[in-house]
């Protein structure tokens, strides 16, 4: 059973719409819209327990939350080879290597 709280939820303001929109990064099609960040919040909540409960009446399986989600600390990206090289460039003229130089760039993103 799929605990709908644990969800990664995030509210923002719209100025299409006038509102504040709530979203679940693990259901990227639901949003709920309403004229106060909480109530936003809220909607989004219940609407992804409505969510998760009937699918798993279905026999579907929720999608897993992201924040219990193990994680090994390692990905792999793809880049252009010039790319590469002036990475490899920056991280040597800073003395560090391309990993710290990537991540500082990932965290100041």
């Amino acid at each position: 059973m799929v605990d709908a709280d644990r969800y990664a939820y995030r509210v923002h303001w719209s100025g299409d719409d006038a509102a504040f929109i709530a979203t679940a990064a693990e259901f990227p099609s639901l949003s709920w819209v309403e004229d106060t960040p909480t109530a936003a919040l809220a909607g989004m909540v219940r609407l992804a327990h409505e969510v998760v409960s009937e699918m798993e009446d279905s026999g579907e399986t929720p999608p897993e939350p992201v924040a219990t989600r193990d994680y090994s600390g390692r990905f792999v990206v793809r880049i252009p080879p010039e790319t590469h090289r002036d990475l490899a460039i920056d991280a040597a003229e800073q003395g560090v290597s391309l990993n710290a130089l990537a991540l500082s760039r990932l965290v100041a993103a």
